[in-house]
């Protein structure tokens, strides 16, 4: 019987999210084009269950992004789109 991981902790697994995709220039500007927010506001909101929301709604609106970063984090897609709920924002 294969061992099951726990789920990661959403905000952890947003945190980590939004670091794969900060590490593409043009990923990152699309996060910031389609968001809305400056690179400012997402410093000022990384603690934010609300920023680390739009960062996860931002993946989940385009599938390639969002099996990318998960297979890039070792999560499942569903997990990481699971997240978003999970930060009750």
């Amino acid at each position: 019987m294969r061992e099951r991981t726990p789920k990661a902790d959403p905000q952890a697994l947003a945190l980590a999210a939004l670091g794969w995709l900060l590490a593409d220039d043009d990923r990152a500007g699309r996060l910031l084009a389609l968001t809305g927010m400056t690179p400012e506001d997402l410093r000022a909101g990384l603690g934010e269950p609300a920023t680390l929301g739009a960062v996860l709604d931002f993946l989940c609106a385009h599938e390639p992004d969002l099996v990318a970063a998960a297979d890039a984090l070792g999560v499942p897609p569903a997990e990481l789109a699971a997240a978003r709920e999970g930060l009750g924002a």
